[in-house]
């Protein structure tokens, strides 16, 4: 407080000539509780705070100046402010401040400051001029504080945060970090890719639904029930009718705490979610092919010992005409006595009968098995998908196109997904082959799916000759087919396939409404009916 007394009388003395400063000074000393209030109260202000001239010559500092400059209040006394100054601060932020306080206006800005030790300080600062009663500057009231740790955080943080968006961007996956809203606050590259790729403005919102379809997963926040996850497989179709993405997908929930007023007493939190969207549709394509080849394999060797079984029940069942008449004609004889000139042809007849029938049943001893399968929730769509698959390439090389129109929910039935696919295999094989003829023009086979009166229903629709209305239950009949007599088919693919429909308790019915080709209908009742 001494100080400052020496200080102001010190000013008093040098302002002899100065008649405002003396009545400003004589004006203090009327209100002598007034200005020591004011005094003190600058004494032990924890701010830097300095009183300069017009030419920025220190006439006052407090003691909270040293704390920061290093200088003590006395050493400063009649010094320039410059000698805070530090080459590293841009002229032009000086000639600003300069301009300012020309103007009379306050000054704020930060500068690089240099301390006593000669040690660097980042310095905020608020120069105020002070008018006289003419409405010249008189004096300049300064305020500052050393901001060296704020601004080392603050470039912590924005370095860090330079770091986590590089390393983000450079990620080979998708990763957007969504609000409670799903509205995407930070994104990467890859993001911004897959948004061309599928042609949508928003790809979270399109995952985020199918993975609702998928895994029944609600978009909610930790508090509300929602949940991480991790590697969720989904199928997204892009809205520009490119070919089916497959992404594995995973979400981590977290939250950050709200920095407003408001909550400073009051935490408020806020949920966000980070999505990681993976393209697998590759290593997914490759697996799927795999799989196929795998099908393939197993359906070839069930296919040859199906054709097997057909060609011994092709023998069997005309074995079984004679060996019917043999048998028709040992009765007759029977009923007609067992007279001497028919005793011989009797046994004959017998002998016959009997080495018939022991070379039937050599016939059907050497049938094989057919192979067991054992029953297992099945979906349609993915056994319809694989045989078309199966049957790409004789499709693509009979020119035909494939209209396949899955619905997007469909329950699951019990079944034998290699015997139904066998079963759906031959029927699109025959569809094949009936638009497989010379001069048929519009070639298009059209499958879809649907749920329809409690039943799970297969439609499949061919542009070819059709199927006439006396032959449409007929066709299911053994050995009874349609095709080409240079076909290999012994006419036992729709008795099959009938078989097969009645093992799982379903139908098959030809529309005999559908005048474009033929028409399948194949239902099947759902798990549980």
């Amino acid at each position: 407080m001494e100080a400052l007394r020496a200080a102001l009388a010190k000013a008093l003395e040098n302002a002899s000539s100065n008649d405002d400063l003396v009545s400003e000074i004589a004006a203090a000393q009327a209100f002598p509780s007034r200005i020591w209030l004011f005094l003190e109260a600058v004494e032990q202000a924890p701010i830097a705070i300095s009183i300069t001239d017009p030419q920025a010559r220190i006439l006052y500092a407090n003691p909270a100046f040293e704390g920061v400059t290093g200088y003590a209040p006395n050493e400063v006394l009649g010094l320039n402010e410059s000698i805070l100054s530090y080459k590293t601060t841009p002229r032009s932020v000086y000639e600003t401040l300069w301009k300012s306080l020309h103007d009379k206006k306050t000054w704020n800005g930060t500068l690089v400051n240099r301390r006593k030790d000669g040690s660097r300080y980042i310095a905020e600062l608020t120069i105020t001029p002070i008018l006289d009663s003419k409405g010249e500057t008189a004096y300049c009231l300064g305020m500052h504080r050393d901001v060296t740790a704020l601004h080392a955080l603050k470039q912590k943080v924005q370095n860090q945060k330079a770091l986590i968006e590089s390393v983000i961007d450079v990620a080979p996956i998708s990763i957007a970090l969504l609000d409670d809203q799903q509205q995407v606050v930070l994104d990467n590259h890859e993001y911004k890719k897959l948004t061309d790729d599928l042609g949508v403005t928003d790809p979270a919102k399109q995952v985020l639904a199918e993975l609702r379809n998928t895994i029944g997963l609600a978009f909610e926040p930790p508090k509300l029930g929602g949940r991480n996850f991790v590697d969720e497989e989904i199928c997204v179709h892009p809205a520009s009718g490119k070919a089916a993405r497959w992404f594995s997908c995973s979400g981590s929930w977290f939250e950050q705490q709200d920095a407003k007023a408001d909550s400073f007493f009051d935490p408020q939190a806020r949920a966000y979610l980070m999505l990681l969207i993976k393209d697998i549709t590759a290593a997914k394509r490759q697996r799927e092919m795999e799989r196929i080849g795998a099908i393939r394999a197993t359906m070839a060797e069930a296919e040859l010992v199906q054709s097997l079984r057909e060609t011994l029940s092709g023998a069997v069942y005309q074995l079984r005409g004679p060996l019917n008449m043999i048998r028709a004609a040992a009765n007759m004889l029977d009923r007609r006595g067992t007279q001497i000139d028919t005793a011989m042809l009797k046994n004959a007849l017998k002998e016959a009968l009997t080495a018939g029938e022991a070379a039937l049943g050599t016939f059907e001893a050497s049938m094989p098995e057919a192979p067991q399968e054992a029953t297992a929730p099945v979906n349609l769509n993915d056994i319809l998908r694989d045989v078309l698959m199966l049957l790409t390439e004789r499709l693509l090389a009979a020119g035909i196109t494939v209209a396949w129109q899955p619905t997007s929910r469909l329950s699951h039935f019990h079944g034998r997904a290699n015997m139904l696919r066998s079963m759906f295999k031959e029927i699109v094989e025959n569809a094949i082959e009936a638009m497989n003829e010379r001069g048929r023009n519009v070639r298009e086979l059209k499958v879809r799916t649907e749920e329809k009166d409690g039943r799970i229903v297969a439609v499949i629709e061919d542009t070819g000759p059709g199927i006439s209305q006396e032959l449409r239950h007929k066709v299911y009949e053994p050995f009874f087919t349609t095709k080409r007599p240079l076909s290999h088919s012994v006419g036992m693919g729709l008795a099959i396939a009938q078989d097969v429909v009645t093992r799982h308790e379903g139908t098959i019915d030809i529309d005999p409404d559908y005048t474009g080709g033929c028409r399948f209908i194949i239902g099947f009742p759902p798990s549980g009916n």
